[in-house]
């Protein structure tokens, strides 16, 4: 059989029950619209996290109190002989690998005007954090660069808190209240917007010596160092670990570098997006279950027409190689209609909810494509070998 009478032969048998295939078609449609829809949003939100992640830069290390394991055992700050402190971040300073340093302590308190108050974030940090977090002023100045034992009562306001609390009014030089403490206004931080769910805009920055004094802390619960870029990164937690282990008498610190918390985030949002497909496959394997069950219905429909086939010198392959071909089309007709509603649908839900982050990853969606051809494959093997083993005898006997 030459290819011009291959393709229409198909053509036919498709044609021929239009319904039937239309509605085998809107299977495997689904199916792929649903592994094209699901695995764009996932791979939307794998990419928005990671840009979140990383906004601050790539060459960053987090040193954290407390070992993150003993003995196999999570303990945490229990397993610290001491907490990290001012000079542990002022020691780190100093060593080679190392551009910046920002002690880091965290709490919740209110900040009183003389006519507004509002009950937000107080974040304790050193001079240095506008170049470690890549956040800067953009009215006034930041913290200054003092003896972070004995720094003065400056603060530092986020965009969104600066509005709750002078409106249009200049606050440069105007008096605060922290928890009940007195601190001079110095600059407002430009707007970041939120961070993984964290509204950094609607904080205050002081000195991290005065946050430790406001909530009664021992210690900072975590040393932020920006290291040089270029350097390897072993090289500068090393240096890190070297340092710290000199000053605390052994190993009861957890330092974390970017490319870990990276390597770990990745993969959870691998996970996430991988099984958000494998959802949308479910679908696929019930469109390939149609497929199964049409193209049964069609052999037993024209068992004549093969028997007169096989009677003009047809042979079995040529028989098993036109069913398959008609249920490879079919899958690859769903398969592409499917791409078109899953993409599409993608797009016009980022655009009803922009807040959504959505990506069509191509590979995933080629892969579906061919996912729903071997189906098709799969699913009308075992018709188009019954239809290749009639007997022509018999067959024509069935009209």
């Amino acid at each position: 059989m030459f290819v011009p009478d291959f393709v229409h032969f198909v053509s036919y048998g498709l044609w021929a029950q239009r319904l039937r295939t239309g509605l085998t078609v809107l299977g495997i449609a689904v199916g792929i619209a649903a592994v094209v829809l699901l695995t764009s949003i996932g791979e939307g939100i794998h990419r928005y996290v990671l840009a979140e992640f990383t906004q601050f830069g790539t060459n960053l290390i987090a040193v954290n109190p407390g070992r993150a394991t003993t003995h196999g055992a999570t303990i945490g700050v229990f397993g610290s002989v001491r907490p990290l402190s001012l000079e542990d971040a002022m020691a780190l300073r100093r060593a080679p690998t190392v551009v910046a340093v920002v002690p880091l302590v965290q709490g919740n308190a209110q900040v009183e005007t003389e006519k507004r108050r509002r009950r937000t974030m107080v974040y304790g940090v050193g001079p240095d954090f506008p170049r470690v977090m890549s956040f800067r002023p953009i009215l006034g100045r930041f913290l200054p660069q003092e003896d972070a034992r004995y720094a003065r009562a400056f603060a530092v306001l986020g965009s969104k808190l600066k509005q709750e609390l002078f409106a249009d009014a200049n606050p440069l030089g105007q008096r605060i209240r922290i928890a009940g403490s007195r601190f001079r206004v110095i600059g407002v931080m430009e707007s970041k917007g939120q961070i993984l769910g964290f509204d950094i805009d609607d904080a205050v920055y002081i000195p991290a010596a005065k946050a430790l004094e406001m909530f009664n802390r021992e210690g900072l619960i975590e040393i932020d160092v920006l290291y040089r870029p270029g350097t390897p990164v072993a090289e500068a937690a090393g240096a890190i670990k070297r340092i710290l282990k000199e000053r605390h008498g052994r190993v009861d610190f957890t330092v974390t570098t970017q490319e870990q918390m990276l390597d770990v985030l990745g993969s959870v949002l691998n996970v996430l997006t991988f099984a958000v497909g494998a959802l949308g496959a479910i679908s696929l394997l019930v469109g390939g279950v149609g497929i199964l069950t049409i193209m049964t219905i069609a052999v037993n429909e024209r068992t004549h027409e093969i028997g007169l086939l096989r009677a003009l010198g047809a042979p079995r392959s040529q028989i098993l190689t036109l069913f398959l071909g008609e249920a490879v089309v079919l899958a690859a007709l769903g398969g592409v209609a499917g791409l078109v509603l899953g993409a599409g649908g993608a797009q016009l839900l980022h655009w009803l909810l922009p807040a959504m982050p959505v990506f069509t990853p191509w590979h995933y969606a080629l892969l579906a494509e061919a996912l729903a051809a071997f189906i098709g494959l799969a699913a009308g093997l075992l018709p188009a070998q019954r239809a290749a083993r009639l007997d022509p005898v018999e067959a024509l006997r069935t009209e």
